[in-house]
């Protein structure tokens, strides 16, 4: 017991640091901050009640919160994770009330377990991936290194992507997933090669 109270808290403390990092705009903080909770927040979501096809919206949303306002947190009022996990319950909420769908408590959402040991993605190596990234997003068609960059870098929701490309949001969704899995090919095809 003692021993999970103490990497709770070595967590925390970390979170928190990445948290004061990501306020100064180190994006590779917000990196590291992302892959760490990335699927805490995810459970959350889906704890809140949201459907499983709008949790992305809802994370992107939501880490697009956090990485504009991470210079608000303040540890001594709460937790990282708690204010992150805030953060997503609030936005899922907003978009459950746009359905008019029942959602849950903050101290439920904030039951949902850590994901028990260390994730391998962890372990990623962000110095050796950024060139084969960059070159997969550079061999893509100008208008879907554009869609990427205003979805994912800008933080445009697809409603306002549809509106700008005058397609339905439907359209963008599906865009937007060919685009991510050709980038994901070609950066494990290149990743294979070397």
């Amino acid at each position: 017991m003692a021993c999970s109270s103490l990497a709770n808290q070595a967590q925390s403390e970390m979170l928190n640091g990445l948290l004061a990092r990501v306020s100064a705009g180190e994006t590779r903080a917000f990196a590291e901050l992302h892959t760490l909770t990335r699927g805490r927040l995810r459970r959350i979501a889906l704890a809140v009640g949201a459907a499983p096809h709008d949790v992305d919206d809802i994370l992107q949303d939501s880490f697009l919160k956090i990485w504009r306002n991470a210079a608000r947190f303040d540890s001594g009022r709460a937790s990282a994770m708690t204010w992150m996990s805030a953060i997503v319950r609030n936005t899922a909420i907003d978009q459950l009330r746009t359905r008019r769908q029942p959602s849950v408590e903050l101290d439920e959402a904030l039951a949902v377990p850590a994901a028990a040991g260390p994730s391998p993605v962890e372990d990623f190596d962000y110095a050796s991936a950024e060139p084969i990234a960059l070159g997969a997003l550079a061999r893509l068609p100008e208008d879907r290194r554009r869609l990427v960059a205003l979805a994912y870098l800008e933080g445009e929701s697809r409603a306002s992507l549809s509106r700008r490309f005058n397609v339905p949001v439907g359209t963008i969704k599906t865009w937007l997933h060919r685009t991510i899995l050709a980038v994901r090919k070609d950066c494990l095809s290149v990743a294979a090669a070397a």
